[in-house]
């Protein structure tokens, strides 16, 4: 149920970084809101999952999520670069997480 709660976490991440990202294109309550909301169910989820996952592996897992989940928004949403060097750099991070969930209890 930690994992559960952990890669729940991660995307909660994706939707506060998704409202910075909001707020810089203008829409300043609208995505602050998201961004409060956002980090605030990460948080409380990062915390349950960290229960009985040690903090290095959960704190890895939890920002791998983010930083992939943050990228992939960025791409298909805000235009950012699908540069294939870029893409490779990503899915090393994907394997990472993959790793520690491989080797974690």
């Amino acid at each position: 149920m930690s994992w559960f709660f952990l890669i729940f976490a991660g995307i909660f991440e994706v939707i506060g970084v998704t409202g910075i990202q909001i707020m810089t294109k203008g829409q300043k309550q609208r995505g602050l809101v998201i961004l409060i909301i956002g980090f605030t169910i990460s948080f409380l989820m990062l915390g349950f999952a960290m229960e009985s996952i040690p903090l290095g592996v959960a704190y890895a897992v939890w920002t791998g999520i983010g930083t992939v989940g943050s990228t992939i928004v960025g791409m298909l949403y805000y235009n950012e670069s699908h540069d294939k060097l870029r893409l490779l750099f990503i899915s090393f991070v994907v394997i990472a997480v993959v790793g520690l969930r491989v080797v974690s209890p």
